[in-house]
């Protein structure tokens, strides 16, 4: 037992090493793939699985505790024999409360004033003859501070779970955080500077007998609905605590378990969100796709689970969103110089047979080479012989790989081979940069790259060529 407390709190220490190291090399950017469909469905579930936790003290039964919904349920069903009435009257009384002391002023600190009532009632009234559990006796003091590196030849060995606990954990802490954000309009989470706190917050845990730690759901969710709006919050709630365990402990003997239930469930069921999910629905049920299997995977798996599950969907969706943009078959709208969606302005158009544009609306990487090139041949294919000149609106494309380069010479050249010639327009800076860099441009022909749109369908219409200050600006790269 003593060696695997040691590496517990050895493990502490090395994770808050990591986060440290991680947050001074900007690593918080992992928390752009924390998207709002993955907090909310990662939140919600979480709220659920801890608030489900405190029943057993809300109904005085002794209940298995779990972090899987369907283990909870049974454990909750097969101990409804056991509920203890006055305990189950004190947990209900102090969740009704609570919600009443919210709605007649949320400043209220409810949670304060019903511990006070709840010790100040249980210990004039003796409320242990009722057998409604209470707090009893409460360990005093604070821990020593030790060497947390007691055992240095099982560092390597832990190196690898000390990184998966380091990421999951911040992962946690901060879908807290940005959950938090959301509810709050000037707020700003600073993601490296959270990442370096938590680490020397394990850091410092780890000196005094700490295991690895990270935000906890509940006691964030209590701070909100506290009021809290800053981190002198937490500055306050550490002194406080520190103060309660040196001097303090004795006040709380009294204290209900059911109320501290109460409490805790109030506060985390406020985080269940229904409206954003319903939302979803209505306008993006790829988003709540990915809200929900978030969702139910952190109540029948396991909240870390969650997390890590929900992160992995975001990507593969992105994934699967960069390899198959939004192509658009473009016309000019009627007596304008605009270049629109057919599909959007049908009546609006003028379309030559002759001529047949494009936009493909993102970067093009080996990921969509090849989706490009099925895709815009089966447009060129749709025209049959007519076809002279594809233009390619090349606005939205901010990114091309080597072989998306590779791709598009080969393209060209069969293309050609078919008598179509190939016209680039509206080229922005970086992507002109990476075309010259490459070559890509000798096998364009400079002539062949144009600033608007219109220039571009001019050329292939009216054979007009581009002015030298036209062709300046299409033909302009980075100064080096």
């Amino acid at each position: 037992v003593d060696s695997y407390i040691s590496m517990a709190i050895m493990l502490a220490f090395m994770v808050g090493v990591i986060q440290v190291m991680l947050g001074f090399l900007k690593f918080g950017f992992l928390v752009n793939f924390l998207s709002k469909p993955v907090i909310s469905g990662f939140t919600s579930g979480a709220a659920i699985i801890i608030g489900l936790n405190q029943v057993s003290h809300l109904l005085g039964a002794d209940i298995i505790k779990s972090s899987r919904i369907h283990n909870l349920a049974i454990n909750i069903y097969n101990a409804l024999g056991e509920v203890h009435i006055p305990t189950l009257i004190v947990g209900v009384l102090g969740i009704a409360i609570i919600i009443l002391l919210k709605k007649l002023n949320n400043q209220i600190p409810a949670a304060l004033i019903l511990v006070i009532i709840g010790i100040a009632t249980f210990n004039y009234f003796g409320i242990k003859n009722y057998g409604i559990s209470i707090l009893e006796n409460i360990p005093s003091g604070l821990p020593k501070p030790i060497n947390p590196l007691t055992n240095y030849s099982e560092v390597l060995s832990l190196v690898s779970i000390a990184i998966t606990i380091a990421l999951v954990g911040f992962m946690e802490a901060i879908s807290l955080a940005k959950t938090i954000e959301c509810n709050h309009k000037y707020y700003r989470v600073k993601a490296n500077k959270e990442l370096i706190a938590l680490g020397f917050s394990n850091i410092i845990g780890s000196i005094f007998q700490s295991y690895p730690t990270t935000g906890g759901l509940s006691r964030t969710a209590v701070n909100n609905s506290a009021g809290a709006k800053t981190g002198l919050s937490s500055f306050i709630s550490a002194s406080v605590i520190g103060i309660t365990l040196l001097f303090l402990t004795p006040v709380f003997y009294y204290l209900p378990k059911a109320l501290l239930a109460s409490i805790i469930m109030v506060a985390v069921f406020a985080l269940v969100d229904i409206k954003y999910p319903l939302k979803l629905i209505k306008n993006n049920k790829e988003e709540f796709s990915i809200l929900f299997l978030t969702f139910l995977v952190t109540i029948f798996i396991g909240i870390s689970e969650g997390i890590i599950f929900g992160v992995l969907a975001s990507l593969i969706h992105l994934v699967y969103r960069t390899s198959t943009p939004h192509i658009a078959i473009l016309g000019k709208i009627k007596g304008t110089e605009y270049y629109k969606n057919i599909k959007r302005f049908k009546d609006d158009v003028e379309i030559d047979s002759r001529v047949l544009i494009i936009r493909f609306d993102g970067q093009l990487y080996f990921g969509n080479k090849d989706y490009f090139k099925r895709e815009v041949l089966k447009l060129v294919k749709l025209k049959k012989d007519n076809l002279e000149t594809l233009i390619i609106n090349a606005e939205p494309i901010n990114y091309i790989d080597n072989s998306s380069v590779i791709m598009l010479e080969e393209f060209i050249d069969e293309l050609k081979e078919k008598n179509i010639r190939v016209l680039f327009s509206k080229v922005i800076g970086p992507t002109r940069d990476i075309i010259s860099r490459s070559g890509l441009e000798n096998k364009i022909n400079k002539e062949h790259l144009f600033v608007n749109t219109q220039e571009a369908y001019n050329f292939a219409t009216k054979n007009i060529q581009k002015s030298n200050f036209q062709s300046k600006i299409a033909l302009q790269t980075k100064e080096i």
